[in-house]
C-alpha cells in the first residue's frame, strides 16, 4: 500500500483529495507556485514552486510513492522528467500529452469509434476559410491548449470575427468547432485502476455561464438509455485512454438525443463535487483508491443533489450570507481558503441534498439559497 502521495497542483481539487487521503491515513505533499495554497493549507506540506521547475518536480517525487496532479494544465515535460527519472506518475505523461491537446483528443475520441463535434484545425490565418467551407459559421473557435473555464474560446459568426480570433489567439494553434446547439450538458465521472476495472458514477446534468460550471444536479434528468450510452462511452474512453484514476467525460446532448463528447479531464472534476455528501466513496476516494492500488467502490448514491458553484466577483473577499444559507439543513458548504475573491473565481461551492426527485421546484430552491450569498470587504 502506498503511503506518500505527491499532488502537481495547490487548488480546490488537491484540496479535496487531500483531505480524502489524509483521512485514510496517507501522506500528502503538493507542488504550487502560490504560497498557502487551498491545498496546501491541508496538506503535510507544500513546495512552493513554479510546474516547470524540474528541480523541485525532483524533490516531490524522491518524498512520493506515488505523484499525481489536480489539473492538466501544466508542463507536461516536467511529468515526463519524473518518469524519465523513475517516479511513477499516475494518469501518465500519455495521457496528458492527448487531453492538453484539443485536437488531438477529439482525434482520440473519434478512433474510439464515438461522435464529437465536427471540427478543423487552424494554423494558419488562410486555413479559416477552409474551415468555414466544410463546417460553417456559427462556429466556436478554441485554443489547442491551455484554455479551461471558457478562457481561450470564441464565438465567430463569419469570417470577420474568426479572422478576429485568430489575431487574439496570437498564433496559437486553434480548433474551429461547429456550434452545437444542444438541449442538455452532461458529464460523467469515472474512475479506472490498474487492472482495468471502471466504475461510472451517474450521469450529471450541467450548467455553464460562459465556459464556467455554475451547477450540477446529479442525476441528469434524461432517459435510461441516454444515461447507459454515456455511461459506455466514458468507460471506453477510460478504457483505451489507460487511464489509472478519477476522470470526467462531458457530453452535449442534442435535440434528437444524439451524445457528442466535448471533452475529457484526466482528474477529478467539477462536476462530481457532489460526490462528497451523498455518496459514501467520493471521486476523489476513488482517485486514491485507483492509484494506491485499492479496490474500487461501486458508486452507491444515498440521496440525489444539487451542486452550486460559489464565483468570486470582485466586490470583496469575504463570504456573507452563510448563517443564511446553512439555516437549511439540507445544504453542505465548502469553502476553498482561497484569499481572493476575483471576478469568476472559483472561491467554493454548496450541494443541497435532495430526498427524492431533483425536480424545477428543487432547482429554484438551489438557486434561491445561492442568492443569500454575497462578497463584501474583509472588515
Amino acid at each position: 500500500m502506498t503511503g506518500r502521495i505527491g499532488v502537481i497542483g495547490g487548488g480546490q481539487l488537491g484540496r479535496m483529495l487531500a483531505l480524502d487521503a489524509k483521512r485514510m491515513g496517507y501522506h500528502v505533499s503538493v507542488l504550487d507556485p502560490q504560497e498557502h495554497s487551498p491545498c496546501g493549507q491541508v496538506a503535510d506540506e507544500q513546495i512552493v514552486a513554479a510546474y516547470d521547475d524540474l528541480g523541485a518536480i525532483e524533490r516531490l517525487g524522491r518524498m512520493s510513492d506515488i505523484v499525481t496532479y489536480e489539473f492538466e494544465n501544466i508542463a507536461i515535460g516536467a511529468v515526463e522528467h519524473l518518469e524519465r527519472t523513475g517516479h511513477q506518475v499516475t494518469p501518465s505523461s500519455g495521457v496528458l500529452r492527448t487531453t492538453q491537446d484539443r485536437l488531438a483528443e477529439k482525434r482520440f475520441v473519434r478512433e474510439c469509434g464515438i461522435p464529437t463535434v465536427d471540427f478543423e484545425a487552424i494554423e494558419r490565418l488562410e486555413d479559416i476559410a477552409r474551415a468555414a467551407m466544410t463546417i460553417g459559421f456559427p462556429a466556436v473557435m478554441k485554443t489547442s491548449h491551455g484554455g479551461y473555464d471558457g478562457k481561450g474560446q470564441w464565438r465567430v459568426e463569419g469570417m470577420a470575427s474568426a479572422r478576429a480570433a485568430f489575431a487574439q489567439a496570437r498564433g496559437k494553434t486553434l480548433i474551429f468547432e461547429r456550434f452545437v446547439s444542444f438541449k442538455q450538458e452532461l458529464s460523467v465521472i469515472a474512475t479506472r485502476d490498474a487492472r482495468d476495472a471502471v466504475i461510472t458514477y451517474p450521469v450529471c446534468e450541467n450548467s455553464h455561464d460562459n465556459g464556467i460550471l455554475t451547477m450540477t444536479i446529479a442525476p441528469a434528468r434524461i432517459s435510461e438509455a441516454v444515461a447507459r450510452r454515456a455511461r459506455e462511452a466514458a468507460v471506453t474512453i477510460g478504457r483505451r485512454l489507460r487511464i489509472v484514476g478519477t476522470y470526467c467525460v462531458e457530453f452535449f446532448l442534442t435535440e434528437n438525443d444524439e451524445l457528442l463528447v466535448n471533452e475529457i479531464a484526466p482528474r477529478p472534476h467539477n462536476s462530481g463535487h457532489y460526490t462528497m455528501d451523498v455518496t459514501p466513496c467520493s471521486q476523489y476516494e476513488q482517485h486514491v483508491r485507483a492509484i494506491c492500488e485499492l479496490p474500487l467502490s461501486p458508486p452507491h448514491m444515498l440521496a440525489n443533489a444539487v451542486m452550486c458553484n460559489i464565483l468570486g466577483d470582485g466586490s470583496g473577499d469575504r463570504l456573507g450570507g452563510i448563517a443564511e444559507l446553512l439555516a437549511d439543513p439540507s445544504i453542505v458548504l465548502h469553502v476553498y481558503g482561497k484569499r481572493h475573491a476575483a471576478p469568476r473565481r472559483k472561491m467554493g461551492h454548496f450541494t443541497m441534498v435532495v430526498d427524492g426527485a431533483v425536480d424545477d421546484a428543487v432547482v429554484a430552491r438551489a438557486q434561491a439559497a445561492h442568492r443569500l450569498l454575497f462578497w463584501t470587504a474583509s472588515s
